[in-house]
């Protein structure tokens, strides 16, 4: 009786550990934008999936409020990529930024949105946190190939940004900022 109880609540663990949003989204847009290719994942964690994207600096500036800012996809398009006009990523920033894909409905986002929060104040003077709602933002969502949410894109100033798919605990995010932003 016991396990048939807990074989019930695996849809809902299930659930609690990342959302799907309702809009039917393709992997990579149709003009290849962006270009995604496994890499491993450093936890060992089957759940977790990491992606890796070419990424350039250029010259415009954001500096780190030690806030999370919320981007429209205009902001985003000014502040960190002009996905519309450019074939190949190009980020805008002159400071590392962590991109936060949610959704306002999504139970693993309300769960990283103060971790997030955290980590704005923790690394104030390194990097610029955004959040991106994904509901109001859905074809900057379709063009980065957001399908599950939480979606967290971490990108450094020069190498190859990351793209984590799921709600982890602060010292995952952590982790996962050492390894790809200082490369620890």
């Amino acid at each position: 009786m016991k396990i048939m109880n807990i074989i019930a609540f695996i849809p809902l663990i299930w659930l609690l550990t990342f959302c799907t949003p309702n809009n039917n989204q393709s992997k990579s847009n149709d003009n290849g934008i962006v270009s995604y290719n496994d890499i491993n994942d450093t936890t060992n964690d089957d759940v977790h999936k990491t992606y890796e994207i070419a990424v350039s600096n250029s010259e415009n500036s954001n500096k780190p409020t030690g806030k999370v800012e919320y981007l429209t996809t205009e902001d985003f398009i000014n502040k960190v990529f002009d996905y519309r006009n450019n074939k190949s990523w190009s980020y805008k920033g002159k400071v590392h930024c962590v991109i936060d894909f949610y959704a306002d409905w999504c139970g693993p986002c309300k769960r990283v949105a103060p971790i997030m929060d955290q980590l704005a104040q923790e690394y104030s003077k390194d990097i610029q946190f955004y959040k991106v709602n994904t509901d109001k933002e859905q074809e900057l969502a379709q063009a980065f190939g957001i399908k599950s949410i939480p979606t967290i894109l971490i990108c450094p100033l020069n190498g190859d940004p990351v793209m984590s798919v799921g709600a982890y605990p602060k010292e995952e995010y952590q982790k996962m900022i050492s390894q790809v932003i200082y490369k620890q």
